[in-house]
């Protein structure tokens, strides 16, 4: 993987919830530690726009949808368990 190389990851969650609060902290850190400078996310809550579920084919929340580098990957959860996501996204770990 080169530096130019970014992440676009989109977390689709539901309200303030514990999990939808613990799956943006940890995905963060995550990303902090693993991807410093190189990934961009974008939280969608499906509470504000519950027709997103069916159009992005959100089946439980929060889910995870990397959507570049292609393919995309999906991982549902709240992120805490760090080598999951890892695997899950394809990263290495630092």
């Amino acid at each position: 993987m080169t530096e130019q190389d970014g992440y676009n990851l989109r977390l689709y969650v539901a309200g303030q919830t514990p999990k939808s609060i613990a799956a943006v902290a940890n995905l963060k850190k995550i990303c902090e530690q693993h991807l410093p400078g190189r990934y961009e996310i974008e939280i969608i809550d499906l509470m504000k726009d519950p027709a997103l579920a069916m159009r992005h084919q959100i089946v439980a929340i929060p889910t995870l949808i990397r959507q570049l580098p292609e393919p995309l990957k999906r991982i549902i959860g709240d992120l805490s368990n760090t080598d999951k996501v890892l695997v899950g996204l394809d990263i290495r770990p630092n």
